[in-house]
């Protein structure tokens, strides 16, 4: 009987190595993972998350002080107010020289009548001729320098435009959005503190799509291509396990030496090549969780 028993042990210890070698390689899950820095400097004025917090992007969770840059804002716009208050009217002031040609020309018409009735002169003719040539000269000549000085108007309103654009694109880097949809997971700074451009102010991670960082020997890169369905199973510890499916989306290029926490299906093998395995995530999976992969679905 004592023989009987020891032999059921040995049975139940083996059958229970192989189902935890039962795996074609393993990992650690991990996420997408964005740190948010400030893009300009200020004092904070409110930064309303905590770690834990999920955000949409696009969504501000936080301004740096925009006064200064809001001042130098009017200050351009009633610059740029100025700028346009002196551009000429041009239909106005060419309309009274085209009112003294139009006059002049009804008054050659009235000659041309005299003359041919024999009650004007040539000469006289010939002096209104001259004199609308006259008028018309100064009107081309107002004309043009309306036009340059208009031109130049305009340009320096353009010029004025593009600094406000700049004022707007630094006031927009002042408010404190996510990129992402994410969790917070650090958060780096507090309302009341100096931002600095570049510092960093929270970090954010995607959890609606983890990825297994899984290492394979060389002999099994045949067996593993981008695009590929496999099997993940996710160790929450205590015997606790749970079956996911995932899709190959990355494959590295270069070979590296097997990390100490991962275990392979060669235990002899010293290079391993990494492969990302995305999982759609239930709200169990967590980063740095373990887990393992099975090629065979």
């Amino acid at each position: 009987m004592k023989k009987i028993a020891v032999y059921s042990a040995l049975t139940l210890l083996l059958a229970s190595c192989g189902n935890r070698n039962d795996f074609d390689a393993t990992g650690t899950f991990e996420a997408t993972e964005v740190v948010v820095s400030a893009e300009s400097t200020g004092r904070i004025l409110y930064f309303d998350i905590e770690e834990g917090d999920t955000l949409s992007a696009g969504r501000q969770v936080g301004a740096i002080d925009t006064v200064q840059l809001y001042l130098q804002k009017l200050q351009l716009e009633r610059q740029r107010a100025s700028i346009h208050s002196n551009r000429p009217d041009i239909a106005k002031q060419a309309s009274a020289l085209r009112s003294q040609i139009e006059q002049q020309e009804r008054e050659r018409s009235r000659v041309e009548n005299l003359l041919n009735d024999g009650a004007a002169t040539a000469k006289q003719l010939d002096d209104i001729n001259a004199s609308i040539r006259v008028l018309n000269g100064q009107l081309d000549a107002l004309l043009s320098n309306l036009k340059n000085s208009t031109s130049s108007i305009d340009q320096n309103a353009s010029a004025v435009d593009l600094q406000i654009a700049q004022i707007e694109d630094r006031l927009a880097k002042c408010r404190i959005v996510s990129p992402i949809d994410g969790v917070v997971l650090v958060k780096y700074s507090e309302a009341g503190e100096l931002a600095a451009a570049g510092r960093p102010l929270m970090k954010v991670a995607d959890m609606d799509r983890l990825y297994l960082r899984a290492y394979f020997t060389s002999a099994q890169l045949a067996d593993v291509k981008v695009g590929q369905e496999v099997t993940v199973v996710a160790d929450y510890g205590d015997d606790k396990q749970h079956e996911y499916s995932g899709r190959i989306t990355w494959i590295a290029s270069e070979s590296e030496f097997t990390p100490k926490t991962i275990q392979t299906r060669d235990t002899r093998a010293n290079l391993v090549y990494a492969v990302k395995i995305a999982v759609e995530n239930d709200g169990l999976l967590k980063i740095g969780l373990y887990g393992e992969v099975r090629l065979s679905k």
